[in-house]
């Protein structure tokens, strides 16, 4: 069964850390966070399970953030406003996705539906 989200007011919890790898690991297409080097089949599955959590909430907590910023590029209220097909073609969306996004950013600037991302949008 699924955990309730967390709303913007309530603490979130921290998946495992994702660190940056060293430049010269991240070239070697055999190197993935270290993963590589972990024996214990247990220990890899609880490392990967880790990795694939945190990449989730990532994902989760960026799209976040781009659909507040679609929103406030499409403030009616700005000058320089841009119409969800701009936006679209910025974020290399389509332009439903972009309305969707510009929608759904200004729930979250109003408060609404955080860390919800997931159930509203779904990710390109």
């Amino acid at each position: 069964m699924a955990e309730p989200t967390p709303r913007r007011n309530e603490r979130r919890l921290r998946p495992a850390p994702l660190l940056f790898e060293p430049a010269e690991a991240a070239g070697d297409a055999e190197h993935f966070f270290d993963l590589e080097s972990i024996e214990d089949p247990s220990a890899l599955l609880s490392r990967a399970s880790e990795l694939t959590q945190a990449f989730r909430a990532a994902a989760d907590r960026a799209m976040e953030f781009q659909a507040m910023a679609a929103a406030q590029l499409a403030d009616p209220r700005r000058f320089d406003r841009l119409t969800p097909a701009d936006i679209a073609a910025r974020a290399q969306w389509t332009e439903d996705y972009a309305k969707k996004m510009v929608e759904f950013g200004r729930d979250l600037l109003r408060g609404e539906n955080a860390g919800e991302s997931h159930s509203r949008v779904e990710p390109i």
